[in-house]
């Protein structure tokens, strides 16, 4: 199943950014940073493959993969400002999210907030969905903003940098193709892992209703 997923997302990644140039990153990494796992290890590495042919600049990619997730998180954001708490708690069931999850969230960014968006950013997994639960928790827009960039751009520039060192190697090296979809597998295993482990946590719970 994964074998076959991620040469697809592979292909409309590659499409995208070939066709739309710097737009189909931003579109891309909006995409990624709106909780949906479009992941960021392909489209960002491809990105600076494309800097190592002279069609892209370093700096610009990383810029626009950031503008991107500031983007998509925004979107994310609003969602979780103007409805999230009250669409989950009458809908949050059907993905096991309830009032519990919801209540530890907000202590979490009342505590954390600033700090927490800019780490998560740097996170795999975690940066695609860290601005719901900060629209949730009322987080200063203007600080969910700021920090999101500064916590997108690193990790934009990173990826990049990765593509443009190895671009070379992208198409004449076999022993790299294999790496590089082995890397992507374990990237979607890792998702798959992590909605496991939190259906059995909720569930768990669920199962305690004095907590």
């Amino acid at each position: 199943m994964l074998a076959k997923i991620v040469p697809s997302l592979a292909a409309l990644i590659v499409g995208t950014i070939s066709t739309l140039g710097y737009g189909g990153i931003v579109i891309l990494m909006a995409i990624e940073s709106a909780c949906v796992p479009l992941p960021s290890e392909i489209i960002m590495p491809f990105s600076g493959y494309l800097v190592f042919t002279g069609r892209f600049d370093l700096v610009l990619v990383a810029t626009m993969g950031a503008i991107g997730c500031n983007v998509g998180s925004t979107i994310a954001y609003a969602v979780g400002y103007y409805g999230g708490r009250r669409f989950i708690e009458h809908w949050g069931g059907y993905v096991l999210m309830g009032r519990r999850e919801l209540d530890w969230t907000h202590r979490f960014f009342e505590r954390y907030g600033s700090i927490t968006v800019l780490v998560g950013r740097l996170l795999p997994i975690i940066r695609t969905f860290i601005a719901l639960p900060a629209g949730i928790a009322g987080m200063s827009q203007t600080k969910f903003q700021i920090y999101t960039f500064i916590g997108s751009w690193p990790w934009c520039y990173a990826l990049a940098y990765v593509g443009y060192r190895l671009g070379e190697q992208w198409d004449n090296n076999p022993h790299f193709k294999a790496i590089m979809q082995q890397s992507d597998v374990a990237v979607a295993a890792a998702i798959v892992l992590g909605i496991v482990w939190y259906i059995w946590w909720h569930v768990k719970h669920r199962l305690r209703p004095d907590e």
